[in-house]
């Protein structure tokens, strides 16, 4: 199992992307800590059936990341592997898009990815060997209307990758981030109400000629496909990929 020995910290990861990462990671050996909200019994049987512990930090709050980095250290050690993937969505025209639903996407989807990245880099130049990947998004590369936040949080995260891959490149840590397209996760279900009603639309409408229409497979990207790809990312021969912003998105950004 080429993770043994290794600690991986994966946020947002009760569910879809980060939940499949976390069950890839941990299949390859590595001391898992998950991290997200949601039925306690689901979790703590996910959590047996990984091997993993679980911390309820929420990502919109510094102290409570600062919390969860110091008890990953503590009770596992590392990370040596760190998935920044926690995410939330909300859909709106800008004139009318509610400040404190942009603050609190900012705050999940890009900052919290600060906060962790920050506290992880000191151990991993320590060890000389460190993963940092980032769930990003077709959307930092291109843009989509009613989703302002969203938007410019993941062309932020496309951004911090980069500044971090420069500033560890000697030291043995890679920085990157996947861009999927549409994945079929609880976050994607959620968004079809809101615009079935923003756009006039039917569910069908929306999944086929909203969710789909850029994406030229007309299929959905799988968690773990993502995961694959991350699982990859963690091995030694994709050491020379760092900075790098990698689509999974059926030929959407292709275009």
């Amino acid at each position: 199992m080429m993770l043994q020995g290794k600690v991986a910290l994966v946020t947002g990861s009760t569910s879809g992307i980060g939940l499949a990462i976390a069950k890839a990671l941990a299949a390859e050996g590595a001391k898992l800590m998950i991290n997200g909200f949601g039925d306690a019994a689901e979790i703590e049987r996910e959590c047996q059936e990984l091997g993993a512990i679980h911390d309820g930090a929420d990502m919109s709050k510094p102290a409570d990341i600062e919390r969860m980095m110091k008890r990953c250290a503590d009770e596992l050690g590392g990370p040596d592997i760190l998935i920044n993937n926690a995410g939330i969505q909300h859909v709106s025209p800008v004139e009318d898009f509610p400040p404190e639903k942009w603050d609190a996407i900012i705050a999940i989807n890009l900052t919290s990815a600060f906060h962790t990245t920050r506290l992880a880099i000191p151990g991993m130049t320590q060890r000389k060997w460190g993963r940092i990947i980032n769930t990003a998004s077709a959307h930092s590369l291109v843009a989509s209307p009613n989703k302002s936040a969203y938007v410019a949080a993941k062309h932020g995260i496309a951004g911090f990758t980069k500044t971090v891959a420069l500033e560890t490149a000697r030291d043995g840590i890679t920085a990157n981030c996947i861009s999927p397209g549409y994945v079929w996760t609880t976050l994607v279900e959620k968004q079809i109400p809101d615009t079935m009603k923003t756009r006039g639309l039917t569910r069908e409408q929306v999944m086929n000629d909203v969710l789909l229409a850029a994406q030229p497979t007309k299929q959905f990207v799988t968690p773990e496909q993502v995961a694959a790809l991350a699982l990859f990312l963690c091995r030694d021969e994709a050491a020379s990929i760092t900075g790098a912003n990698l689509s999974m998105d059926g030929g959407w950004t292709a275009a």
